[in-house]
């Protein structure tokens, strides 16, 4: 983004870069201050800034300096004078993704959903095919009055009695209660993964954005460097030249306001490079106080390979195809990867967490209504059991009692029990529940309709972003090549003295505003392209 005042071109170094995606939004704070000192280092892999003085193949530190290796590299540096390593390890885009899930504590929480309905979906088994069986035991003594089960009369005097049993049931018919409930169950345990899915996916496009925003945010600290760099041998030129009567002191005042302006560009830059880092890390969940080492030169070609050639329809034949696991889908894409937006529409429509997540809820919602529907329906059931009882009497003298393995087995009888359950009048609760439902139902298969209508939408939203950066990425290209050509132009003239210094300033205003340009439209490209591939049916993982 830029601001431009008094024919002066002021670069603001924070552009965020971030991609429209249906499956998730994410959103990045910016800390305005500088890191204190002792606060971690940011480090980029193969990345040299070119910056003056003891800047100079420097990378920007938390507290604002740099510190230089033995072999004369760049490497990380503590505000305590320290400096540590990341183990060898350069984490690529896919490391960071494969990082970042890893760590995640939204996946582990989904994790434990996924399990508790996968517990769910075993209880509805059990329930739909298997009886419930239960076994009693009890010991009784009694002092005082009582009934004699051999005379059944009552008598007064001391008795023990133990008593024991089985008993067990299975409902026969209940509506289709629990085979709805069985489909419901597997219904949400597919959803629960699609859930988990979603996530990854959410977690991947965050990871990538904050990853491209580090790239930007360091390829354009090196762009203020090499500006800064520049701004000085100008100031040395001007100066020399005014020691030589060939410039006036006016325009050594505005070579130092020039080189005033760049410093205090770089600086903001190493000050969004720190806040990019901050974010990275917070998202894949690395110690905010260790070193994090990226490969900064992942993706960053001098020049961006164009996208344009036409991608081939879907329909093709099934030998170019690929299958990809996705979430508790087998997803079959295209291997040319189709470019036709019908084709990619179908993909994301099949393969979208989202719309499988809408598509559950309205099939779980016409289950439940299903389920409502035959709660008016009579239910029946079926128990048995056994039971026994063994008794004495203490506290009668001369009494005899039968051998207690006699008396259970004399003792001992079994019952079966059908059970037939006819609802009649219960205030209308079952009719008002069916009601419920069928609400229920009609708003879920509506949801699901909207859902599939955000995904077209916004595919072909993806699409058409990727189809423009590809045109700002080309444009942006020329600008910059035709402002380079200018800037140096100009500073042959200025150097002759044929143009002032304001309009030496505003050529290199505008070259270094078409460098930042062409920067963030090669990174735009890139995360619309993930986006798009994404859409297409190949998981952030999988993607080149």
């Amino acid at each position: 983004m830029y601001h431009q005042k008094n024919n002066c071109v002021t670069i603001i170094v924070c552009y965020i870069i971030t991609a429209g995606a249906f499956h998730t939004t994410a959103a990045f704070s910016r800390i305005p201050s500088r890191p204190a000192d002792g606060d971690t280092t940011l480090y980029c892999s193969n990345s040299s800034a070119h910056m003056p003085d003891e800047w100079d193949a420097a990378l920007y530190c938390g507290n604002g300096s740099a510190h230089m290796s033995d072999e004369g590299e760049a490497a990380p540096y503590y505000g305590d004078g320290s400096t540590r390593l990341t183990g060898g390890k350069v984490f690529t885009l896919k490391d960071c993704m494969e990082y970042a899930l890893a760590n995640s504590t939204d996946i582990r929480i989904q994790q434990a959903d996924n399990d508790d309905r996968q517990t769910a979906r075993r209880d509805a088994i059990l329930a739909a095919f298997t009886p419930s069986i239960s076994a009693d035991a009890a010991a009784y003594s009694n002092f005082g009055r009582t009934v004699d089960p051999e005379t059944n009369t009552y008598i007064t005097t001391a008795s023990f009695s133990n008593a024991w049993s089985v008993s067990a049931g299975i409902t026969l018919f209940n509506g289709f209660q629990a085979v709805n409930n069985l489909r419901i169950t597997k219904t949400a345990r597919a959803m629960g993964i699609s859930q988990e899915q979603e996530i990854r996916d959410r977690i991947c496009l965050a990871t990538i954005e904050a990853y491209y925003n580090v790239l930007y945010c360091s390829r354009l600290a090196d762009i203020l460097g090499s500006c800064v760099k520049t701004a000085e041998e100008v100031l040395r030129s001007v100066s020399r030249q005014e020691e030589l009567g060939q410039k006036s002191r006016s325009d050594v005042i505005q070579a130092k306001a020039g080189l005033a302006d760049r410093e205090y560009q770089l600086t903001n830059a190493r000050n969004s490079l720190t806040d990019a880092f901050i974010t990275l890390k917070a998202i894949m969940f690395w110690p905010i106080t260790e070193p994090l080492e990226i490969d900064c030169e992942e993706g960053m070609q001098d020049r961006m390979p164009c996208y344009a050639e036409s991608l081939p329809d879907m329909s093709g034949p099934a030998g170019n195809r690929t299958a990809y696991l996705h979430g508790n889908r087998t997803v079959l894409t295209d291997g040319s990867k189709g470019d036709t937006t019908t084709g990619i529409i179908r993909n994301a429509i099949g393969f979208l967490p989202a719309a499988s997540i809408a598509k559950g809820n309205m099939e779980n919602a016409r289950m439940e209504l299903r389920t409502a529907k035959w709660r008016l329906a009579p239910s029946l059931s079926l128990y048995g059991g056994w039971s026994t009882n063994y008794y004495t009497y203490p506290g009668q003298k001369g009494y005899i009692p039968t051998p207690y393995w006699n008396q259970l087995r004399e003792n001992s009888g079994e019952y079966v029990q059908l059970t037939l359950s006819i609802p009649i009048f219960n205030r209308l609760s079952r009719q008002s529940d069916i009601a419920r439902k069928r609400n229920a139902y009609r708003r879920a298969s509506a949801e699901y309709e909207q859902t599939v209508r955000e995904i077209e939408a916004e595919v072909m939203r993806a699409v058409s972003d990727k189809d423009g950066a590809m045109a700002a990425l080309s444009q942006a290209e020329r600008r910059s090549e035709v402002q380079e050509e200018a800037y140096h132009l100009n500073r042959k003239k200025f150097e002759q003295g044929l143009i002032s210094a304001i309009e030496y300033q505003t050529a290199s205003d505008s070259w270094l505003e078409a460098r930042a340009e062409e920067l963030n439209a090669m990174l735009q490209l890139r995360l619309k392209h993930h986006v798009v591939d994404y859409y297409n049916g190949i998981p952030y993982l999988m993607q080149e």
